[in-house]
């Protein structure tokens, strides 16, 4: 017999055979829900802001509509990432100590109050909207944070070996629809507007090209995206606590066994006398500071965390160049051509378009193919090709800007996006929730993904002012090294993040408690209580 089934749990060892059933499904949907809120929720502020900079910071006297002023730009878009980073280190501490599916309900009212509060940011003054809007974005993040640890966890623990990496990659694939969503609802809603309320372009009435009406725009856009989280709430409080919190941490096997009798539809008996034999050796029972902690996995934990770090300041930067390839195709032109509407509606035509050509077919071939091909190869390729890909919109960066060559731009530029979903965007999510023991899992889980949204902010602000034009900068930053500069920097990330992959094992077709090495433990601890006797 295998050494895990031998001395382990029958409940852990039913989980990791049972074959792909109705619940597996049902699991993907609920906690993929919440991943899809999260997406929802933190990519469509990028649809709005250039709504917000004509709503609130125009001056009509000036020849161009008005634009978020650069700090204000950091603080609308950056905060829910901060908030974000906080949340998955506290939730997912919160759900090592209070169990997955109780913290998982706080994470869904968190965030449906906080995206009501988004929509509702009503004040007097500019300055005062803004303050509204960043604290409920805050906290917002705050809650969508908590996520992060929270699905990939429940997946993990939920899923059978063999299928256990395509199940964790769907839920995380769920957040390309999210940003899908978040197009397609923005366009669908400016364009419900524009055909309402038909607006003249700013340079032909500076005042009349906003309206009234626009201020209703981005409220209803944010608020939409408490709608999935209300509905994912009922079925989220009905799902059982995984067996494997139940039994290896909260130590109640017969609690785990007839929960997981009813989802698995078979009978499971109840292993009290050997639980209570594993808590009396006190097995497995180190903490995340301790020496055993770090001498069995602080390399996989810093594998876990730089990756994740790597990955994202790259994929988040990818944003930086978006203007270039939309403004070299037609796709948006200059705003002044434009009233604040017609704008809103070309940047969600194109962002939904660039979702739904490179970023949603990525996740799902990782989907397919991680149980097949393995968590460390297709990491391994992503971050190869994004460094390829980065290096050849880089090298000919000037080639790919001159008219007629904006096709091979957009392709080079959707490629980029294509292989950071099928490779370290989906591995980086999936690998740390099947690595660690059960009572750390979603800990090490909420600090891999903090140190992913520490580079996203990186990503997302500090090569925002790194890639501006060192000699005609955009109005209020300083100069820059340029988008071709910056290019280089981001194909040398990937490449250390490629080098930093060798931390991470592979945990492809092996159960939780052989990768977590708490199957080792109870083997060990039996053969030795086994000896002892025959030693007296």
């Amino acid at each position: 017999m295998a050494r895990s089934e031998q001395q382990g749990l029958q409940v852990l060892s039913a989980l990791d055979a049972a074959k792909t059933q109705w619940y597996h499904f049902t699991a993907i949907v609920v906690a993929g829900m919440g991943f899809f809120t999260d997406a929802y929720d933190l990519f469509c502020i990028s649809l709005v802001t250039k709504l917000l900079g004509r709503i609130y910071y125009t001056d009509l006297s000036k020849p161009n509509p008005g634009s978020l002023p650069p700090g204000v730009a950091a603080a609308v878009n950056g905060v829910a990432f901060c908030g974000t980073l906080s949340g998955q280190l506290f939730f997912g501490w919160l759900g090592d100590k209070l169990g997955r599916k109780s913290v998982y309900g706080m994470t869904l009212v968190l965030m449906v109050i906080c995206s009501i509060g988004s929509g509702l940011s009503f004040a007097h003054t500019p300055t005062s909207v803004m303050a509204s809007l960043c604290f409920f974005r805050f906290w917002l993040g705050f809650g969508i944070g908590g996520d992060y640890p929270l699905s990939a966890t429940i997946m993990s623990e939920y899923a059978n070996k063999k299928t256990r990496g395509a199940f964790i990659a769907a839920v995380f694939a769920m957040q390309g629809f999210g940003i899908l969503a978040g197009g397609i609802v923005t366009l669908m809603i400016s364009a419900i507007f524009r055909a309402a309320f038909p607006k003249p372009a700013y340079q032909d009435d500076a005042a009349g090209s906003i309206g009234t009406e626009a201020d209703f725009v981005w409220r209803i856009i944010l608020m939409v995206g408490a709608v999935p989280a209300l509905l994912t709430y009922y079925w989220r409080m009905k799902m059982p606590e995984t067996a494997r919190y139940t039994a290896l941490v909260a130590k109640n096997a017969k609690l785990a066994a007839s929960d997981m009798s009813k989802v698995l539809q078979v009978q499971l008996e109840d292993e009290s006398e050997k639980m209570e034999e594993m808590v009396r050796r006190g097995n497995n029972d180190f903490g995340l500071f301790s020496p055993e902690f770090a001498r069995r996995h602080g390399l996989h934990l810093v594998g876990t965390a730089t990756t994740w770090f790597l990955l994202d300041i790259a994929f988040y930067s990818q944003n930086l160049f978006q203007k270039d390839i939309f403004t070299a195709i037609n796709w948006i032109h200059k705003a002044r051509t434009m009233s604040a509407l017609d704008e809103v509606f070309r940047i969600s035509r194109a962002q939904t378009l660039i979702a739904l050509c490179g970023t949603v077919p990525g996740y799902w071939f990782t989907v397919f193919l991680i149980d097949v091909v393995g968590r460390f190869k297709i990491q391994l390729m992503g971050f190869f090709m994004m460094t390829v890909f980065m290096l050849g919109l880089a090298i000919p960066y000037h080639h790919w800007t001159t008219p007629g060559n904006q096709v091979a731009f957009v392709v080079m530029y959707g490629f980029t996006f294509f292989f950071a979903n099928f490779g370290p965007n989906a591995t980086t999510f999936v690998v740390p929730a099947e690595i660690f023991p059960a009572r750390l899992r979603s800990t090490c889980h909420g600090i891999s993904a903090a140190a992913g949204k520490a580079g996203a902010m990186i990503g997302a602000f500090g090569f925002l002012y790194a890639a501006q034009d060192p000699h005609k900068p955009d109005a209020g930053y300083r100069p820059g090294i340029g988008v071709r500069n910056s290019l280089f920097v981001l194909a040398g990330v990937n490449l250390l993040g490629f080098a930093l992959t060798f931390l991470v094992p592979e945990a492809n077709g092996k159960s939780l408690e052989e990768m977590s090495g708490e199957a080792e433990d109870n083997e060990d601890e039996a053969r030795g209580a086994k000896v002892q006797p025959s030693m007296a």
